[in-house]
């Protein structure tokens, strides 16, 4: 990955380059925003600078032996970390790791698991992540300028792994640099954020989103607008909306389905869409949760009768024209409230099967607000 392929951010580009090219290299960065702006990416291209032989002014050469080996993801002085399943370390997954970012520059934390088939289980970087981390980065360097540790999900680390490696961290050996990548920067252990310099990456420029829709999937300028405007900053998003995606299409029907059994009232409908939300594995449940929370802010919204400020795609409006009057200035804050809660329930792994059964009631009670 290089400069040129992260959409937008020029300003934050030119912040990198211009602090290499001053010798300004902080030994621990963390890169932090919301999902799918090209944090990661970013991070990439930053690292291929940092050990390129010959830096151009905007990007990397591209020809150096350095660059060759970061366009193959198999340079020996860059590492990788990130959430992974079984108790194991990310290495057991570097081929797959690898295979994944070379498909795709913009992905979540769900697609990942998926593509390595995590089923139920939630992503973690477990503890003896720290053991591997230290070893690694006590080599000398092989033959770059720098060694670089790339942690995808920081606030995904065990609380063990992160309190290991905060002296590496602090001060780490000669010509060594971190680079964390976080989605969540609120969980990201506070003795790590203190150590490292913060770069806020922000939502991705309106005109850029629609510029890079418009070249790589060949859409119409309404339709590359649209897109944009429901994806707010989130290429991701964007990519999930332009290929009608099956978890977002899920969420919905589950969506749907939840609410009308809910305002139905309807016990024995109610316990069975508690047992299939029960059923899809924690971080899908996590992630439907997250789903929910928009919908209400967005049929909320709605009720304004601000078209601009809504982002609903046409099944979610056209739902919404029936069902946004049901979610109100009396309700929206205990939804928003009992949500939260239940996905906290989830992260901390409360059983499922009575955590929706108990949202699902509520629901129903405050319907009847």
């Amino acid at each position: 990955m290089y400069f040129s392929d992260v959409i937008g951010l020029h300003d934050v580009k030119k912040h990198l380059i211009h602090s290499v090219q001053q010798g300004l290299v902080p030994h621990a960065r963390i890169f932090y925003g919301p999902e799918g702006v090209g944090k990661l990416p970013l991070a990439i291209a930053y690292a291929r600078y940092l050990n390129c032989a010959h830096p151009g002014a905007e990007d990397a050469c591209g020809e150096c032996p350095s660059c060759h080996k970061f366009d193959k993801l198999a340079h020996p002085d860059l590492h990788f970390v990130f959430p992974v399943v079984k108790s194991k370390v990310s290495d057991e997954y570097l081929p797959q790791w690898r295979e994944f970012l070379s498909q795709s520059h913009y992905f979540n934390l769900n697609q990942w698991l998926s593509f390595i088939k995590a089923e139920n289980a939630q992503g973690i970087i477990y503890a003896k992540e720290s053991d591997e981390i230290i070893r690694k980065l006590n080599l000398k360097v092989y033959e770059a300028p720098y060694k670089i540790m790339i942690v995808w999900l920081p606030e995904k680390m065990h609380d063990a792994c992160a309190n290991k490696l905060l002296k590496m961290i602090e001060e780490p050996p000669e010509h060594t640099v971190f680079l964390l990548v976080s989605e969540d920067s609120e969980n990201v252990l506070q003795t790590i954020w203190s150590r490292c310099q913060p770069l806020h990456i922000r939502a991705i420029e309106n005109h850029e989103m629609v510029s890079a829709l418009q070249q790589q999937y060949s859409l119409t300028q309404t339709d590359a607008a649209t897109c944009a405007h429901i994806a707010r900053g989130s290429f991701t998003k964007a990519i999930e909306l332009i290929n009608s995606s099956e978890e977002t299409r899920y969420f919905f029907d589950l969506f749907v389905k939840m609410m009308r059994t809910s305002v139905s009232g309807n016990i024995k409908s109610i316990k069975e869409t508690a047992t299939e939300l029960a059923g899809i594995g924690r971080e899908m449940q996590k992630s439907f949760l997250l789903y929910a929370l928009r919908m209400f802010r967005e049929y909320f919204v709605s009720n304004l009768r601000e078209s601009a400020l809504v982002y609903l795609n046409d099944a979610e409006l056209q739902f919404g024209e029936r069902f946004s009057p049901y979610i109100n200035e009396r309700n929206i804050e205990a939804f928003a409230a009992e949500f939260a809660l239940a996905h906290r329930q989830i992260e901390q792994n409360g059983n499922a099967r009575i955590i929706f059964l108990d949202l699902c009631l509520k629901v129903t009670v405050l319907f009847r607000k």
